[in-house]
């Protein structure tokens, strides 16, 4: 079992005003095998949380740390945080033109392994990922991203995840702009690469849809880059019926 845990961390980015935090004070620990679901309403600092575990240069640690099995991650590039085990699926996946699909995964997975996977059985499992995630064949000789919908996008990240198969996998707003047949595709992509690797899943959504299919085992409600609930996948429920207006009113009490 892995362990990825996060501790009083403080995160500022750069405006126009000069240092802004953003995070204030997050701890959280997540275990291999669990889903962990962080919500919460728009600038609440959900996004900042994924990127700054993944290394985004844009983002300033002022405090806390964030280990790894028991390794300093914050002392990690980019790279090295990937090899490790850490994934990012990002909220707006980048177009990369030049690189098609089949030589950015191929050379990914030997970047992360240290050697080049086998031609025969790596095309199988690329074929079948693909499948499972109902993408068209051709999308493997275009070009990462570039011309894809939205829908496409998202389906590329997972298929990703499910053929590099990381330790943790943070998905950053990954059901945004998606219609339910695509939702629930990406979602059993999700579920399968958990249930084939035993990965750890930090799932970053406003919304309670995607829980429907990726059923979290811990839920986080971040506000004001501070998590201010946590409990069960009852938790995600009374947010579908409540939303976040108790969190928002400086009358309404927090529970913690």
């Amino acid at each position: 079992m892995s362990v990825l845990e996060i501790r009083d961390l403080h995160v500022t980015v750069e405006t126009e005003a000069g240092a802004t935090p953003i995070l204030n004070g997050i701890t959280l620990t997540m275990n291999t095998g669990e889903t962990h679901a962080i919500m919460g309403p728009n600038g609440s600092g959900k996004s900042t949380l994924a990127y700054t575990i993944a290394g985004h240069p844009k983002y300033t640690v002022t405090g806390g740390s964030i280990t790894f099995d028991g390794e300093d991650v914050l002392e990690m590039s980019v790279d090295e945080r990937a090899r490790a085990g850490l994934f990012l699926a990002m909220q707006y996946p980048v177009e990369i033109p030049g690189v098609t699909v089949t030589n950015f995964l191929r050379t990914a997975k030997t970047a992360l392994d240290g050697e080049a996977p086998a031609i025969r059985a790596w095309t199988k499992d690329v074929k079948a990922a693909m499948a499972n995630l109902r993408m068209d064949p051709k999308f493997a000789q275009r070009n990462v991203n570039e011309g894809f919908s939205g829908g496409e996008k998202k389906r590329h990240e997972i298929l990703q995840l499910e053929v590099l198969q990381p330790k943790f996998a943070i998905l950053d707003e990954t059901d945004s702009g998606l219609d339910v047949d695509a939702l629930k595709i990406v979602s059993e992509g999700v579920n399968r690469a958990k249930e084939a690797t035993g990965l750890g899943v930090l799932l970053i959504t406003h919304y309670t849809r995607i829980l429907r299919y990726i059923r979290p085992d811990f839920v986080h409600v971040v506000v004001a880059g501070k998590i201010v609930e946590e409990g069960g996948p009852e938790l995600a429920d009374r947010l579908e019926d409540e939303g976040y207006d108790r969190f928002l009113d400086p009358a309404a009490p927090i529970e913690a």
